[in-house]
């Protein structure tokens, strides 16, 4: 399975911007590699952390961005784990995943659970209600979580004990803290076995740095590639075989003590 990550600078307050650079980019995947099956966007990527201004900026009821990712998904063939935007609902504010195949039609969402208090990010956005759940895209099941819930290990694991194979992190992390970034991403891939995909931004949005290092690490540590600071597209090829092999030989699920913790 191929895999391409937009490792995309986030244009502030704007959009309409940043569709028009992610409708360019689904475009030129093909040109890029006719293989690609999956394409996966970064956090927040329609507005970027201009918190102050989500009520405005905000995609109400995905009005304008969902009937868009669908449109382009189908268009294009692929499945699009479209990272997260700011949505409105209501009164309220959330920081959404959004998951579509290749056949236009939405299956997954996923809001935010855990909200940044370094950003003040509970003064802007409601967190979710809801954890993150397991979805099939080619009969593979993979999960998302979003940036700042990389932090959390448990919510990473209670993906795998739904048989995740693949997890997408989808991320504005900061350039400040991309040492984390890296260590995190790489155990949760090691004590999960599974294929941590992990899509940050690069540049800024006020005094805010992003780190980019969009990589993929597979499910024994092993880091696939990476970028590094600049806008540009990773693709990563996966293999589903030699996952098994990984979890054939040191069988961590079946040595968890469910009775003790």
């Amino acid at each position: 399975m191929k895999i391409a990550l937009y490792q995309m600078h986030v244009i502030p307050g704007e959009p309409e911007k940043n569709i028009e650079k992610i409708n360019q980019w689904l475009d030129e995947l093909d040109e890029l590699d006719d293989e690609i099956d999956i394409a996966v966007l970064p956090e927040m990527w329609n507005t970027s952390y201009r918190l102050n201004e989500l009520t405005e900026l905000a995609d109400e009821d995905g009005q304008r961005i969902l009937p868009f990712l669908e449109q382009k998904a189908k268009e294009i063939h692929k499945h699009i784990v479209a990272g997260s935007i700011a949505y409105k609902k209501g009164n309220e504010i959330y920081n959404r995943t959004i998951v579509v195949n290749n056949e236009g039609k939405c299956i997954n969402t996923y809001d935010k659970a855990h909200l940044v208090p370094m950003f003040n990010e509970h003064h802007f956005l409601t967190s979710g209600s809801k954890k993150s759940t397991v979805y099939e895209l080619d009969e593979i099941e993979m999960g998302t979580i979003i940036c700042y819930d990389l932090r959390f290990p448990e919510l990473t694991r209670s993906l795998a004990l739904e048989d995740a194979k693949v997890i997408f992190v989808s991320a504005q992390w900061p350039k400040s803290r991309i040492d984390h970034w890296k260590v995190l991403l790489r155990a949760r891939a090691i004590e999960n076995q599974v294929y941590i995909i992990a899509c940050n931004s690069v540049g800024t949005c006020d005094d805010n740095e992003f780190g980019g290092h969009s990589l993929a690490y597979a499910p024994d540590g092993t880091l696939i590639d990476s970028l590094y600071y600049d806008e540009d597209t990773l693709i990563v090829d996966i293999d589903f075989d030699s996952q098994e092999k990984i979890r054939e030989a040191i069988p961590i699920f079946n040595s968890l003590r469910t009775d003790l913790y």
